[in-house]
């Protein structure tokens, strides 16, 4: 039997975009949006927002357990199974499934991240069935075939060379390892071309036993679809999968603050990465140092950083800073491209900034500005149904309960100036960033 058993409302929903654009993106009327927890008759739970606008229907769900689960000298592997789940499954092979999706104008996809291994699936109401019985077949029945392996392998080689030449790869990299040192968030996500060339069908099946589990799954369904017809397909597609997984423990990280790397590389202009320890999400102080951020360098074009590293110096295109909340830890990370000869005074006006923001903190007006936009924004984050889904997926991972829609904004409005300017002691006050330089030689 069916069971909803929670209702909320999400209220930041707003007047939709004009036309559908890619598929998976649903124009939302300009009023509440329902969020259901669904249970299916097999104990599947689905976060659904019912949406019959037009036609369409966007899933999207997540595993516990993205690339830092990859084995040592097995780099790469997650990534590997998120780019051939979709390469033939059951009786189908890669060539049949693709076109079996491009007959019906279904997508399906997969992708990772260092904590959770992610899915998508797009589909036209009238053929949600047929949709969902293909996402069954390549979660449950992916075929690996050599050749479809070896062809995912060469893709991704490619990419692993054009990050090898990219200055931003080279200086997230290298801050990466100078903060981290050997942490599994420091492993290379796409892996080496020696280690996935040594990937095979099935390590891909090993992994995929060891990550991709019902204890772990998280769902969410935004469009044309009622809870009593979704549960059903929810067990199809997923309850066959193993009860648990086999994940290894990640250790919490500690980032180093004071390091400083550089990398030399014939590019125009010098790439500099910065970090500082930052904070987890379910952290009490979140909220407070999100607001910081916003002053400090994440809020583009109104930044300090903005403002004094581009706006009155010229020195940069573009500077910002973002936090960055894994599971096993968080981190405070920022980012700047500039002539290589200014490279060191575009740096020193930044670290003012982190030095003012720990001192003095923001004004009152800053704060109260920062808010507005923060809140006044959020509803840009639910025009359209993939978005949703989205943003569905990441609360669940948080674990900010399906009632944080409601509580969010308020929770922004609460941070007072002793708030912002406690968090920004804690995260600045005395530390110096780590620093990734990648550029030119001279200068």
């Amino acid at each position: 039997m069916l069971h909803i058993a929670q209702k909320h409302l999400l209220r930041a929903a707003t007047i939709g975009l004009s036309g559908l654009g890619a598929l998976g993106f649903t124009p939302l009327a300009a009023h509440a949006v329902e969020i259901q927890r669904v249970v299916s008759p097999q104990g599947i739970e689905a976060w659904l927002v019912e949406d019959h606008t037009v036609p369409i229907i966007a899933v999207n769900f997540s595993f516990k357990g993205g690339a830092a689960q990859d084995p040592d000298g097995k780099e790469g592997v997650t990534r590997l199974l998120a780019s051939t789940l979709d390469e033939g499954a059951g009786d189908l092979s890669s060539e049949d499934y693709q076109a079996r999706l491009e007959d019906l104008a279904v997508s399906v996809s997969f992708d990772t991240g260092k904590d959770y291994f992610y899915g998508t699936m797009r589909t036209l109401a009238p053929t949600r069935d047929e949709a969902f019985d293909l996402l069954k077949l390549a979660i449950n029945e992916p075929r690996f075939d050599t050749v479809a392996v070896d062809r995912m392998k060469t893709q991704l080689a490619v990419g692993i060379r054009r990050q090898d030449r990219d200055p931003s790869s080279i200086a997230s990299r290298n801050l990466l390892k100078a903060m981290l040192g050997d942490h599994p968030y420091t492993h290379p996500t796409n892996g080496t071309e020696e280690s996935l060339g040594a990937l095979t069908s099935k390590d891909l099946a090993d992994q995929k036993d060891r990550i991709m589990s019902r204890d772990t799954l998280k769902i969410s369904v935004v469009g044309a679809i009622d809870a009593e017809t979704l549960g059903p397909l929810l067990d199809k597609a997923f309850a066959n999968l193993p009860e648990t997984g086999d994940l290894k423990p990640i250790a919490d990280i500690k980032p180093l603050a004071g390091q400083k790397v550089t990398a030399s590389l014939d590019v125009p202009q010098a790439n500099l990465l910065f970090g500082l320890p930052g904070l987890t999400r379910d952290d009490p102080d979140y909220q407070a140092a999100f607001v910081m951020n916003h002053i400090l360098g994440g809020g583009s074009f109104t930044s300090w950083l903005y403002e004094e590293v581009r706006e009155k110096r010229g020195l940069t295109y573009s500077t910002g800073t973002s936090l960055s909340p894994y599971d096993a830890g968080g981190l405070m990370l920022g980012s700047a491209a500039t002539r290589a000869d200014r490279a060191d005074e575009t740096l020193a006006v930044i670290l003012e900034q982190f030095e003012r923001m720990a001192t003095d903190g923001p004004s009152q007006s800053e704060l109260d500005s920062a808010k507005r936009f923060l809140i006044g924004s959020y509803p840009l984050r639910f025009d359209a149904s993939g978005k949703i889904a989205r943003q569905l997926i990441a609360l669940q991972n948080a674990e900010l309960g399906i009632d944080y829609f409601d509580r969010r904004n308020a929770e922004i409005e609460a941070v007072t100036l002793e708030d912002v300017k406690r968090v920004a002691k804690r995260l600045i006050a005395g530390k110096v960033p780590s620093v990734s330089i990648v550029g030119p030689s001279e200068g």
